[in-house]
């Protein structure tokens, strides 16, 4: 006891005070809060009712919450599939000892500093389907090219392109630590036991890379769930509600509805599949995971 009253004990926790109180008052109390709520019914104004589990029995059959969580695993599973890929792609591209490479890593970063607003505007008038760049240069091969956001059928895929683009630079970081990290002399010996290039990046690379894709995996799944402002901005859930994802059907339910306990409980079951994954996939880290 005598020990937590040390002095240095006291100035480390008045350095750690301001983070707690923070957290506690920024993170902690609305999370409590949220989890209240998900069990009233309140539309901000009149007094809260409380309602218990029918927030909860109305998500099984409220088509709006099935649209959004289809469209929020798809757009999940297809980035991140998408964003490791390209982002090991640019780490091997980048990992070389050449003059003036330093540059070509900052240019493929920018992109994940630049504000997602920003990325979001710029990307609707590329995408435009008769004054973009991108269907003024496909008229050249076809008539009929892709409208892109203003497609039920190709608004999705062109979010997943802005995702990648932005979000790739990002994770190229941390794979090309990790490729920094990979010793020499196994490649020299795999040279020496026969290997191509393709089998070394098999059997070599992509094992020492477990515990950085792992990690990549985590961030990148819990990052592309919280997504909103790319797609508030870019198609606001639509066309229809083929971009409607549940961060999103959770603002419209609050803000535009005035249904902070329905919304609520949304929430809380985002949060709820959030934990859930990141539960599997820690339970079966050592399975594919080599340290």
């Amino acid at each position: 006891m005598k020990r937590a009253f040390h002095p240095q004990a006291r100035t480390a926790y008045l350095f750690l005070l301001p983070n707690v109180a923070g957290f506690l008052l920024f993170i902690a109390a609305p999370a409590v809060m949220a989890v209240l709520l998900g069990f009233t019914d309140w539309d901000g104004f009149n007094p809260i009712r409380w309602v218990g589990l029918d927030n909860y029995k109305r998500l099984l059959t409220d088509e709006s919450f099935h649209i959004s969580l289809v469209n929020t695993l798809t757009y999940t599973a297809l980035s991140c599939l998408l964003v490791i890929c390209a982002s090991i792609a640019l780490a091997l591209l980048v990992n070389r000892k050449t003059r003036g490479i330093t540059v070509f890593r900052a240019a493929y970063f920018f992109p994940h500093i630049a504000s997602f607003i920003a990325v979001a505007v710029i990307w609707q008038a590329i995408f435009h389907p008769t004054q973009g760049p991108i269907n003024m240069f496909l008229k050249l091969f076809t008539d009929s090219p892709p409208m892109w956001l203003a497609s039920s059928d190709w608004a999705m895929t062109s979010l997943i392109i802005v995702t990648v683009w932005k979000m790739a630079g990002y994770y190229m970081v941390l794979f090309l630590a990790g490729l920094q990290g990979i010793p020499e002399e196994l490649y020299e010996a795999a040279k020496i036991d026969g290997a191509g290039v393709v089998r070394r990046f098999w059997r070599v690379t992509l094992p020492l890379l477990s515990p950085v894709t792992f990690l990549v995996v985590i961030t990148c799944i819990i990052n592309l769930f919280k997504s909103f402002d790319l797609i508030y901005v870019m198609t606001a859930g639509g066309p229809g509600r083929a971009t409607s994802v549940l961060v999103y059907d959770i603002y419209k339910q609050a803000f535009a509805f005035n249904k902070f306990g329905y919304a609520s409980a949304e929430a809380i079951v985002l949060l709820a599949i959030v934990l859930l994954i990141t539960f599997v996939q820690y339970r079966g880290e050592k399975k594919w995971v080599n340290y």
